[in-house]
Parts: structure tokens; C-alpha cells; sequence
């Protein structure tokens, strides 16, 4: 039987090719790219080259380096040493409790992010208390990327019905490919391909306990550095000349969709704040509150129906 040359061992151990990693991008051109810390992210190159993670890695790395593994490592820190994020060379990132497939389909799901979660997660708690024991909750994640909000809602309060909406083909595939991943806890989430509120089933009017977004907020005149702006969707990133507009518009057809005590929860640029409270306000929300970030810059709106 032919084997697969890939597959052969070659003469280099998996030790040798971290510490030379290791070396080239800690040599990186700072013009080029940003690596932020070198051991951590040449581990991180291996762990994915190699196919050993976690604590299998350290007694793994005396092994030798098979043809195809040294290959898919030259090739990695190829495209790192061009400038492209580590997230998009390791094609997956960890969210939550998530393992996301992570591509320039999409934007890397970051750490603020992860915050706006946990208070969507809080939201949907009290709107629950509120209704019959058995009530089956409705979140809606609108431009849902990856789809690291509604899957982390899907998977963090099960039995919950997630609906993701993105206007993006390439971003609802990526959606639906982490979705493939979630086995039962994703039974009963449905991603939608669409324009913010327009694919979601008339049904679903006035029944929604949670909207959940994450837009693009940036405005078209704002500088982002060259590892956004280069790598990332600009579609998911910029929002017309005041960064604003996806807000309005969410804000001017959510309440068509909530329940009569349902919630909204929304990331924000840290400069936003007041113009969005406003749109709240104008929006007929009677309760909003804003949350810092855990680096004190205002990051999440959560607006109520009920005040």
C-alpha cells in the first residue's frame, strides 16, 4: 500500500520547529505585524501543525515532525510574519466556552465581546423571571459573524430558541459550520440569511424576550490599525459617516419584535454612549443603562421595554 509522503517523519523534532518559531516571530518586522508575545503564539502554531494539544503537547514535542506537519507549520508563520491575525492563521478561536471556526469571512471574536454575553445572559435571567414556569425564551443575534453571541446564548441557557441573522452569505456559513458543532445544544437555533430584522419569521412579532447585536459601529472617516483594516470585513466593521447607522435602524424596528417586557442588549464603540442612549429614548425604551468594559470604556446598552 502507497503511503501518503506527508505522512513520513522527517529528521526534525517538534521541540526543534517551536524554539525556531518561536525565534521568527519574535524577530518579526514591527512594521509588519504585532506579535504581541512570541512563546505563547508559536505554541499556539504547533499545537494546530501538529494536530497535538494541550497536555499532550509537552511529551509530544520529542517526536519527529512528519513532511506534511513542518509544511503546514512553514505555511502558518508564513501567513503570521505577512501581518495576518493569529486567530485567521489558527482558524479557530476560543470564545466563552466556545471553539470557533474563525476565518477573514468573519471578524475575530474578541474579549469585549465576551462581556456583552454575560450581560445578555443576565437580561435574559430577569426577562425569564417574569414569565410562566415552562416559558420557552426567544433571543434573536442580529449580524451574528461567527455567530459567537447566539451560539454562546444557545449553549449557556439551553432549551433556548436562538435565532442568527447576518446579511453576509460567507458569514452564514461560517455561522452555520460552528453551528454544526454544538450537537444538541444547537437543536434549536436557526441562522438566517438577511438583512437585520427582514429573514425572521412574522411569527416571531412581539414574542422576542432578548435582541442581541454586536453591529458594525465604526464610522467611515475613523482610522482602524492595518491588522483590522487590512485583514477584517469592512462590512462588518464600518457603519456609514457616523458609525451610527445600524444602530438606528435596529433601534427603529426592534420594538415591533419584543415582548412587551423584553430587553436589548448592544455593544457600542467606547465614544458612543450618549448618541445611542438617545436613540433608546427616542426609540421609546423606558429603562437604559450603560456597562463598562473591564478596561472602564463604555462597551454594552442595555435598554428595556418596561423601564
Amino acid at each position: 500500500m502507497a503511503h501518503d509522503p506527508s505522512d513520513l517523519e522527517g529528521t526534525v523534532s517538534w521541540r526543534e520547529l517551536l524554539a525556531e518559531t518561536e525565534r521568527r516571530l519574535a524577530a518579526a518586522d514591527p512594521e509588519s505585524v504585532e506579535v504581541s508575545d512570541a512563546r505563547v503564539e508559536a505554541r499556539w502554531i504547533v499545537e494546530e501543525a501538529s494536530g497535538i494539544e494541550g497536555s499532550e503537547l509537552e511529551p509530544g514535542l520529542d517526536d519527529l515532525a512528519t513532511v506534511g506537519g513542518v509544511s503546514r507549520l512553514d505555511a502558518m508563520v508564513g501567513r503570521r510574519l505577512a501581518g495576518e491575525p493569529i486567530q485567521y492563521v489558527l482558524g479557530r478561536w476560543a470564545f466563552r466556552t466556545l471553539d470557533l471556526l474563525c476565518d477573514a469571512r468573519v471578524l475575530i471574536p474578541r474579549p469585549e465581546t465576551e462581556q456583552v454575553v454575560g450581560h445578555a445572559l443576565d437580561v435574559l435571567d430577569r426577562v425569564l423571571l417574569a414569565r410562566p414556569e415552562g416559558h420557552r425564551a426567544v433571543a434573536v443575534d442580529l449580524g451574528a459573524g461567527s455567530g459567537a453571541i447566539g451560539l454562546s446564548l444557545a449553549v449557556e441557557r439551553p432549551g433556548t430558541e436562538v435565532w442568527l441573522v447576518d446579511r453576509s452569505a460567507d458569514a452564514v456559513a461560517v455561522s452555520r459550520a460552528n453551528l454544526a458543532g454544538l450537537g444538541m445544544a444547537g437543536s434549536r437555533v436557526q441562522v438566517l440569511e438577511g438583512s437585520w430584522f427582514d429573514p425572521l419569521p412574522a411569527e416571531l412579532r412581539g414574542r422576542v424576550d432578548l435582541v442581541v447585536s454586536n453591529p458594525p459601529y465604526i464610522a467611515a472617516s475613523e482610522k482602524l490599525p492595518a491588522s483590522v483594516v487590512d485583514w477584517e470585513p469592512n462590512v462588518a466593521l464600518v457603519s456609514g459617516k457616523s458609525g451610527l447607522e445600524s444602530y438606528e435602524t435596529i433601534l427603529g424596528e426592534v420594538g415591533r419584535w419584543l415582548a412587551d417586557d423584553g430587553a436589548l442588549v448592544l455593544e457600542i464603540g467606547s465614544t458612543q454612549a450618549d448618541a445611542i442612549v438617545q436613540l433608546a429614548v427616542q426609540a421609546g425604551f423606558g429603562g437604559v443603562e450603560v456597562i463598562d468594559d473591564h478596561a472602564g470604556l463604555p462597551r454594552t446598552v442595555v435598554a428595556s421595554l418596561s423601564g
